[in-house]
């Protein structure tokens, strides 16, 4: 049975694979490494996973604009502080889009995942919502 991670790495190249100007490919590597995020990951990785997540789900940014955000924010060589780890696991996770057929069933499934993943870090809203507006300008 394949690991998450190597189901990631299918995954991953298919969402490369599509060069869609919308950029999937990043949602898939906020959602992964949310879920994943334990006391080894970096406090930058799970933030801007975070961010990522949020500016996705509740301001509707495509992947290729949670880029750039993400791209911006790292020029400010900020030190970041992690949220706390969520109690609950997400119920959807990178098995479940990769089970999939490619195409359009698979790619709902992608923000479906997401969506499951930015659930079980809904304690932490608050706190990412006010790094989106001081760091990005975004409005909650």
């Amino acid at each position: 049975m394949p690991t998450d991670q190597e189901l990631y790495d299918q995954l991953a190249l298919y969402t490369l694979e599509l060069r869609d100007p919308a950029f999937l490919h990043q949602n898939i590597v906020d959602a992964f490494t949310a879920q994943h995020a334990g006391a080894d990951t970096k406090p930058i990785a799970i933030v801007f996973a975070l961010i990522g997540l949020y500016l996705h789900l509740e301001k509707n940014f495509t992947g290729r604009q949670v880029q750039l955000a993400h791209m911006r924010m790292a020029r400010q060589h900020k030190h970041w502080n992690a949220p706390p780890f969520p109690t609950e696991a997400a119920s959807v996770g990178v098995a479940h889009v990769i089970a999939l057929p490619p195409g359009p069933q698979r790619d709902a499934m992608i923000r479906t995942w997401c969506e499951s993943v930015w659930r079980t870090w809904q304690p932490s809203r608050a706190f990412i919502a006010a790094i989106a507006r001081e760091q990005l300008g975004v409005t909650d």
